[in-house]
């Protein structure tokens, strides 16, 4: 075994959705009315209200368009430091008002194993990464928004919308640079809970996914356990 990487068994990395999971319902709107305003963000959502509707039934890149689109109409301009500000006081109202207790006990129930904790989102990261904090989790990876030369946000995103795929990619890479990835042998063991279909890829990819749907069967994620079942199961460990 290669000295440099501690051994697998040892090795666990729980990854954690935000919106739907460890909190209830979305946050980018909500986000968005306590940086921007809400008379802004109603103006721009009824402007894009068919690019809207048609996205949230494909999915795909269409909604990472959808949502980039949003996101220039409301933010474009704004001063960094100033959405920074604001952002962190909205991660705090955030969690205080719409944390989910049970999954929050899982993640403190990872934390307490000696796990490595990480969330993963397609939220903006200038408010999911203090919201990692906030929860004690080691890490997170979520979507980034470009700054133009002026310290003011394009609205755009910085690399790719954490979604789908990218939350796999991201996740890795951040195992990678937190030197927890070596071979295969000397991988982390991989938790991941999730409650949408964004979240289908990285579930798959984990060694033990978790819905943490509230539409049991109903659910995109019915093909794996549920939070309440993985938990019991792990108790009687």
């Amino acid at each position: 075994m290669n000295p440099s990487f501690p051994d697998r068994s040892e090795v666990v990395v729980a990854a954690f959705d935000l919106d739907g999971t460890l909190t209830e319902g979305g946050s980018v709107f909500k986000w968005l009315n306590h940086v921007a305003g809400r008379k802004n963000t109603l103006s721009a959502t009824m402007r894009q209200a068919p690019r809207l509707a048609v996205a949230a039934l494909r999915s795909g890149t269409t909604a990472d368009d959808a949502k980039e689109e949003l996101f220039v109409s409301v933010l474009r301009g704004k001063p960094s430091a100033e959405i920074e500000r604001l952002s962190l006081a909205f991660a705090e109202s955030h969690v205080a008002s719409k944390l989910r207790t049970d999954t929050k006990a899982r993640l403190d129930w990872h934390v307490a194993m000696g796990h490595r904790v990480v969330l993963v989102s397609a939220s903006p990261e200038l408010y999911v990464a203090r919201v990692a904090t906030l929860l004690g989790a080691h890490g997170a990876v979520a979507t980034r928004l470009a700054v133009g030369p002026n310290d003011e946000l394009t609205g755009r995103y910085e690399g790719r919308n954490c979604r789908g795929s990218e939350k796999f990619s991201r996740v890795t890479s951040w195992m990678r640079s937190e030197g927890l990835l070596g071979s295969s042998e000397q991988a982390p063991v991989l938790w991941a809970y999730g409650n949408s279909r964004g979240d289908l890829r990285l579930l798959r990819a984990a060694d033990h996914g978790v819905s943490c749907a509230k539409l049991g069967m109903l659910s995109r994620l019915s093909q794996f356990p549920s939070l309440a079942d993985t938990v019991a199961a792990t108790s009687l460990a």
